[in-house]
């Protein structure tokens, strides 16, 4: 499965709208296989904030950490929350 963020919209901010965004996606989530990986797409993405990906990201990555994989992007501001994330939760995301 892969996961276009940008479907999400061009600028993802706050912790709502990443909670909104996950309840919206969750039917997705239940409805995988058991050997389907997780691929996460960063395309289209201008902006994505560190409480967004809080809510959305995190989560799926802490149910299914062997199967979720960050597409490569050269955004800053995915870097830049990747990095802040990594620190806070203590875990590696890329």
């Amino acid at each position: 499965m892969r996961i276009f963020l940008k479907k999400f919209g061009n600028i993802l901010t706050s912790r709502q709208a990443g909670k909104e965004a996950l309840a919206a996606f969750e039917p997705n989530l239940r409805a995988l296989t058991a050997d389907e990986s997780i691929e996460i797409d960063f395309d289209g993405v201008g902006s994505l904030t560190p409480s967004w990906a809080d809510e959305f990201l995190i989560p799926i990555f802490q149910r299914y950490p062997e199967r979720v994989k960050f597409l490569p992007t050269d955004n800053s501001s995915v870097k830049e929350t990747f990095a802040l994330l990594e620190d806070i939760h203590k875990i590696r995301l890329s």
